[in-house]
């Protein structure tokens, strides 16, 4: 059966957090592209987005938060590196890998041992977030291998079957998908370059490493 696509408001809101509570999988406009939005301690559900988008075992499904304090449900700790960088650019297209908990789903990391965490730089996209319980995967709305979805229209037809809900919040706002820095270790590691400039990022490090 083909998704249903409701207009993004307080209504929809209600209802998709009824279908990700339920281990649904929902379409959504994140800050960046769309995503698909699933409860991230949900086994089966995150099963079934794999299966969905055809992703690769060996890739980890990142996750946005609605505020800060989510970041601890997923990370062992909070380090120095990661404190930076969040503070210096959260809200905002910077997804930062940290070391996972031991009771993240194998399913989100991919067996890595870390996770991606973003706290999106749209308010209303934290707002849905925190009516869904205040996390949400949102791996970009397509196959595979295919371009990011911009549109609910475009998420429709990457996917005919298999969604629960998809939420028009209209066009996306960037070309760009979010930058994504491993904060793992002792120095960042740019794993992709997006909305947020590398250069922007190694200056903020050095900065307050000078301090």
């Amino acid at each position: 059966m083909a998704a249903v696509i409701l207009p993004d408001n307080t209504e929809t809101h209600a209802r998709a957090a009824k279908i990700v509570a339920a281990g649904g999988i929902v379409a959504f406009r994140t800050d960046t592209f769309y995503g698909l939005g699933a409860d991230p301690f949900k086994r089966a559900a995150l099963l079934a987005l794999r299966n969905l988008k055809g992703r690769e075992e060996d890739k980890p499904l990142l996750v946005v938060i609605g505020d800060v304090g989510e970041a601890a449900r997923f990370m062992v700790s909070r380090s120095k590196l990661f404190d930076r960088l969040s503070a210096r650019f959260w809200p905002g297209a910077l997804t930062l890998v940290v070391a996972a908990r031991v009771e993240v789903p194998t399913e989100l990391t991919a067996n890595t041992g870390t996770i991606g965490v973003r706290l999106p730089a749209d308010e209303a996209v934290r707002a849905f977030v925190r009516a869904c319980g205040g996390v949400l995967t949102a791996t970009s709305a397509n196959l595979a291998g295919q371009p990011p979805a911009r549109t609910a229209a475009e998420v429709a037809r990457a996917f005919p079957t298999g969604l629960d809900l998809i939420i028009d919040g209209g066009t996306a706002r960037t070309e760009q998908p979010s930058t994504v820095v491993d904060v793992t270790g002792h120095e960042a590691r740019l794993i992709r370059e997006g909305v947020v400039a590398w250069r922007e990022i190694q200056k903020s490090v050095n900065w307050e490493l000078e301090q």
